[in-house]
């Protein structure tokens, strides 16, 4: 990547990047929205903030009655919980996102950040599971970025490690790949690429590559 940024896109630009867990979205997302100066939102973090929140409570989160009240009720120190990124948390996650009640509950929030981004800023950048096809389905900007499982769960495997979690390889891909199943066969707003979107395989690039070929794919998508 050059040192010298590209003309910022213009106002009101929502880049959508979308893919399975582990795939690298939210770097990529996260980069891209420091280069162009715009808003970031973590919809994955939403999700999981419902699934850590009806954990705690001690329910379900399959109970479409627990997850939605947790849904609306949902506050910033929700989504600061530290337990966030835990593989429990993420499971509980992919089972309240299942829910149509929870993601109506949380629709309206990701499209108020989308088209009115905070703090005044020109754009946003939204990484999730549903935001080409579903939030922000008029995005002119949509990545779809993955990666193979083992790759994807080695990732996720040196995170958890990181953190001090006690968890085999073995038992984050079969996680990782129950995970998939649940998001790809929910009946609303499954784990899916938009007919739109550019596909972004990052399973042999490093991470300054990808940010690299994420940010081309941005910039031939603005001037289509």
């Amino acid at each position: 990547m050059s040192e010298t940024a590209p003309a910022s896109p213009a106002s009101s630009v929502v880049i959508a990047v979308d893919g399975p867990v582990a795939a690298g979205k939210g770097t990529l997302a996260r980069r891209l929205a420091e280069w162009f100066g715009y808003a970031y939102l973590d919809t994955g973090a939403l999700y999981r903030a419902v699934g850590a929140k009806v954990l705690r409570q001690g329910g379900d989160p399959a109970d479409p009655v627990i997850a939605i009240k947790a849904a609306e009720s949902l506050d910033e120190s929700d989504r600061a919980a530290p337990e966030l990124r835990s593989e429990a948390v993420g499971l509980a996650a992919s089972k309240v996102a299942t829910i149509p009640g929870v993601r109506a509950a949380l629709l309206d929030f990701q499209r108020r950040f989308a088209h009115q981004p905070p703090g005044g800023k020109a754009g946003a950048v939204l990484d999730g599971r549903d935001i080409g096809t579903v939030v922000c389905p008029d995005a002119p900007v949509k990545l779809f970025v993955t990666a193979s499982d083992e790759v994807r769960a080695e990732r996720r495997y040196k995170e958890l490690l990181d953190k001090g979690e006690s968890i085999t390889f073995e038992r984050v891909l079969a996680d990782l790949r129950q995970r998939d199943a649940q998001d790809q066969a929910r009946a609303t707003a499954p784990l899916k690429p938009a007919a739109d979107a550019h596909l972004l395989d990052t399973s042999d690039l490093a991470i300054e590559a990808a940010v690299a070929a994420a940010l081309e794919a941005v910039v031939a998508a603005l001037k289509r």
